[in-house]
């Protein structure tokens, strides 16, 4: 089951330290269906997280509105897993402990018990069960932490840079399972990322953002056939079309003809 999302005007202003206003989002507006693959772009501290954590209910906006199935967030709520950039796992506990920790904090531990095992064969762990995070890769720990927010069945996974501290590799084939994921539960998925390569081989739309104050700018259609390939010739289009947009590459020189 998938959930959508509604944001509607939405503004987030802090105090900093020395008691002055910090407007972190302002205006924003966003509809996501249920079931899409959303990423959200922009530069360092523009919002990203800030809106996230306004659809988990771990923040709260000053003005706007924010709704889930129509009904409006209010808290946290297990429907609405969230997957955080280092993946905060407790190191006391085993990969399968951290899995099992929001059964017990819900208390459905019994009744849901024989369901960790089906949530670390999806993020391929097995093997590891007894393993603590210091015996794991970085990679692997976020898998399970992945798994740790699935096995509750959100209707919608938020996820805060989860591979930004991983290398290439690691990320590129953790980025593979989480569209298995994606694929296989249906979940509407909302990634924040400063990677474009990511937002375009994961995303159906890229959310685009101005600097502070935080503003959708642009939301790009990710039309590009899926599984899709990194070199492509659409790819590669499309990473240089956002590239631009951030003025950060030039156009290519138009081909010159002599006849």
């Amino acid at each position: 089951m998938s959930s959508s999302i509604g944001i509607k005007s939405v503004d987030r202003i802090y105090t900093d330290a020395e008691g002055a206003k910090v407007e972190a989002l302002h205006d924003v507006d966003l509809d996501i269906k249920a079931g899409e693959f959303i990423s959200i772009i922009g530069p360092s501290g523009c919002g990203k997280t800030t809106l996230l954590r306004l659809i988990a209910g771990l923040d709260k906006a000053q003005s706007g509105e924010l709704s889930i199935d129509d009904e409006p967030i209010k808290d946290v709520d297990p429907e609405r897993g969230y997957v955080f950039q280092q993946g905060s796992l407790f190191p006391w506990l085993t990969v399968e402990d951290n899995i099992a920790y929001g059964l017990k904090a819900r208390k459905v531990y019994k009744k849901n018990k024989a369901n960790i095992g089906k949530y670390i064969s999806m993020v391929g762990l097995e093997g590891f069960e007894r393993s603590y995070p210091h015996q794991i890769s970085g990679g692997m720990a976020q898998r399970v932490a992945i798994a740790r927010a699935l096995i509750n069945e959100p209707k919608a996974l938020l996820l805060d840079e989860p591979m930004g501290a991983l290398d290439s590799f690691t990320r590129a084939d953790l980025q593979d399972k989480l569209l298995e994921l994606w694929k296989d539960n249906a979940t509407t998925m909302i990634l924040v990322t400063h990677d474009i390569d990511e937002a375009i081989y994961l995303s159906d739309r890229i959310v685009i953002m101005t600097p502070r104050p935080g503003k959708i700018s642009k939301i790009i259609d990710v039309d590009l056939p899926r599984p899709r390939h990194r070199g492509g010739v659409e790819f590669l289009a499309m990473r240089k079309h956002i590239l631009e947009f951030f003025q950060l590459a030039q156009a290519l020189p138009q081909p010159e003809y002599s006849i």
